[in-house]
């Protein structure tokens, strides 16, 4: 069966019947974890319209971004409590939470560690939601070639703002090369995080699995 039709219903981690790999612990079926995931959407949307208001073209398609990723697994599976965790949703959304928050910012590393959050959930709903599977070493390596390749996108994005729109996004090449830097070692960070977690999974369900067959 293509995986892009497990839109039946949502899924429950703590239902092994209802997990088919260890991909499933990045959408949790949970009242709790679905209203902390809420409240930080609800900021999310703040920023969103607070950007098109002061037409801040760069937080408003970076926002916007985010805001179409988050809302693919309640969209899915047709359940509002259907949520990426609460705490990998608030690593995605650190630098729009402070700036919805607190009116400040967050320095170059923590929007490149959110970045590489963000990467960790669409190859997770692309494995999930589309006909591609991916071994989960191979998924770690992917999830560290997509960091890597949004943060190049940012940065054409940025030079091509400033070249069109008259900002000033981009200050030197010195600066852009710290820049990629930072993005790589965030990368490296969130593909080892992600094979640790999924190994993890899959040790948990390999125990599922044996209670249930020992039945």
């Amino acid at each position: 069966m293509a995986r892009g039709s497990r839109g039946d219903g949502p899924l429950d981690p703590d239902i092994p019947a209802a997990v088919d790999d260890a991909f499933a612990f990045l959408f949790r079926n949970s009242t709790v974890n679905a209203v902390i995931a809420w409240l930080a959407v609800a900021v999310l949307g703040g920023v969103v319209l607070d950007s098109a208001l002061d037409v801040d073209l760069r937080w408003l398609v970076f926002t916007g971004a985010v805001g179409v990723i988050v809302a693919v697994p309640p969209v899915v599976f047709r359940s509002w409590r259907t949520m990426l965790p609460w705490e990998l949703l608030c690593v995605g959304l650190l630098p729009i939470l402070v700036r919805g928050l607190f009116g400040g910012t967050v320095g170059t590393f923590a929007v490149y560690v959110s970045l590489a959050a963000v990467a960790l959930v669409v190859v997770g709903e692309l494995h999930t939601f589309t006909s591609l599977a991916v071994t989960h070493w191979f998924a770690a390596v992917l999830v560290v070639l997509v960091t890597l390749a949004s943060g190049a996108v940012w940065a054409v994005f940025r030079w091509t703002a400033d070249q069109h729109f008259g900002t000033a996004y981009l200050t030197t090449n010195h600066a852009l090369m710290t820049e990629f830097v930072w993005v790589t070692l965030a990368g490296l960070a969130a593909g080892v995080l992600f094979a640790l977690a999924l190994r993890r999974r899959t040790r948990w369900l390999r125990r599922a699995t044996s209670r249930v067959t020992e039945r």
